[in-house]
């Protein structure tokens, strides 16, 4: 790897990637930033108004939807981020036969799905007025719609919109759901109805983005034109890819919600409220990383088919620091002051805070790997990363039907945070031995020293002092924010912050 001159100037072969990493990031970070807080305000709005039992009902139905849904978009949407960037560079004429393409094979195969689920359902979740089927049932109808929205939004990240991408599925979507799901309940109370409320933001946003999809293509395609239907051999190429990344699209769905589905099955719907409650704040957290990876993941496809691979190493190792430096510090507050925050969701919801503190120190050493798995998947070898999450699917439902039973919600996340390391462990083996790239360990292990020393260290002192609570909360934050900037600006040239400084400026003076 190209080594960085003193005072963090950067070589000029990466100094574009990591200019076009600072400003998509940045425009990332405040999408996935909205997502989350929406998200974290439509789970509080379905808590307290619903309970830990509806709330179940409600979290076991949305993931068999994201899990059926992983599978109706046909990989299509990792596809789309692939192969659009190529194509614009190879042969701007099967731009629109290519997008054609996915919204055929997409709508095809989501229908299909929509229709076994309703009959599935019933056979799942037996029972006269079982709710769970009734809200799977009513969900699947949204399937179609919901697929397509994904692509869509995939396809506008590929043709570079990061800002349309954001404004459609990281605020529109999200700022919808809040208020129709708090209507919804209120009036009806029904998990049901919650359910469909959640969905139907799909429906109407879907007409927005085939719009805006529209649009791109058109200039996409600067006045040539070119076929509308696709060829076979576009379809054998889009399935080639596509194919083994519908596996590991849906397998990574299952791997999210399994845990959640299984307690609902072994234990009850209101321990899966709780364990669901838990489970997302672990989610809300993932603001950086959704951001970084907006940005790279087509980056990536654009550096290694122009076999630029100095600068992807480049891009990956920079980015993997910025997640690890940026989002740790999150995971430290959640992982100590688990029952502070989950009494934001209600008193019945504090059972689920040990659960929490394992489920974010997993994702606090899950993140040394930065985003592997787009650079994986990015290289064209889905399979190997469908593979990956065949084994890990593997390993959570067998962990979960042997430990929950036992140790309940707490043995269900130690079994989650342990799948999720062996999916990095086995991505960094491949990306390593296919394209010969990997971050060294101490390049990303200095970031979380740093997050440790000077963030977990400050909050453990706090809860010592001052016991659990807001306050506590609040202080520890605002110490450890002291501590870190300081620790940050003393290591800013080993951190790459040096560089990320200059183009800030640079940025600036030409706005």
């Amino acid at each position: 790897m190209t080594a960085e001159t003193p005072g963090g100037s950067l070589p000029q072969e990466h100094e574009q990637e990591r200019r076009s990493l600072v400003r998509g990031g940045g425009l990332g970070f405040l999408g996935s930033a909205s997502s989350a807080a929406l998200g974290f305000l439509l789970t509080v709005v379905i808590t307290r108004l619903l309970g830990a039992e509806g709330t179940g009902v409600v979290f076991q139905a949305t993931g068999v939807f994201a899990v059926v849904l992983a599978f109706a978009k046909v990989g299509l949407d990792s596809t789309a981020i692939y192969l659009l960037p190529r194509v614009r560079l190879d042969d701007v004429q099967r731009i629109r036969s290519t997008v054609m393409a996915f919204v055929l094979l997409a709508g095809v195969v989501s229908s299909a799905l929509a229709v076994g689920l309703q009959f599935a359902a019933p056979l799942l979740w037996p029972g006269e007025g079982n709710p769970v089927s009734a809200s799977v049932r009513a969900l699947a109808v949204f399937l179609p719609v919901g697929a397509l929205v994904i692509i869509a939004a995939a396809i506008l990240r590929a043709l570079g919109s990061v800002k349309e991408y954001v404004l459609v599925s990281n605020i529109a979507i999200p700022a919808l759901r809040p208020p129709a799901v708090a209507v919804a309940a209120v009036a009806t109370g029904s998990a049901v109805v919650v359910s469909v409320a959640w969905a139907l933001p799909l429906a109407i946003m879907g007409l927005v983005a085939a719009l805006l999809v529209a649009g791109h293509v058109r200039r996409a395609e600067g006045g040539v034109g070119g076929r509308v239907l696709p060829t076979r051999a576009q379809l054998r190429d889009i399935l080639s890819f596509a194919a083994p990344r519908t596996a590991s699209a849906g397998l990574e769905q299952a791997i999210i919600w399994v845990d959640v589905l299984l307690i609902g099955w072994l234990l009850s719907d209101e321990a899966a409220g709780i364990y669901g409650g838990a489970a997302r704040f672990i989610q809300a957290g993932l603001v950086v990383d959704a951001a970084l990876r907006v940005v790279v993941s087509p980056r990536f496809s654009s550096l290694l088919h122009q076999r630029r691979d100095d600068a992807a190493r480049d891009l990956y190792v920079t980015a993997t620091i910025w997640l690890v430096l940026v989002a740790s510090p999150v995971y430290v507050l959640l992982a100590v002051f688990s029952p502070v925050f989950l009494e934001l969701l209600g008193p019945e919801f504090r059972a689920g805070s040990l659960a929490l503190s394992i489920l974010a120190v997993g994702m606090m050493v899950t993140f040394l790997a930065g985003n592997i798995h787009s650079l994986l998947i990015m290289s064209g070898r889905s399979g190997w990363a469908a593979f990956n999450k065949l084994v890990v699917l593997a390993i959570n439902v067998a962990g979960n039907l042997l430990v929950v039973p036992v140790w309940g919600i707490e043995g269900a996340a130690a079994v989650w945070a342990l799948s999720m390391l062996v999916d990095a462990a086995l991505a960094l083996w491949e990306v390593h031995h296919f394209l010969g790239i990997r971050a060294p360990l101490w390049t990303v292990l200095r970031p979380l020293l740093i997050v440790l020393l000077t963030c977990a260290f400050p909050a453990l002192l706090s809860v010592w002092a001052g016991g659990m609570s807001l306050w506590t909360l609040l202080l520890a934050a605002g110490i450890g924010a002291v501590f870190f900037l300081g620790a940050c600006w003393v290591a800013r040239d080993a951190l790459r912050l040096a560089g990320l400084r200059e183009m800030l400026l640079s940025r600036r003076s030409r706005s």
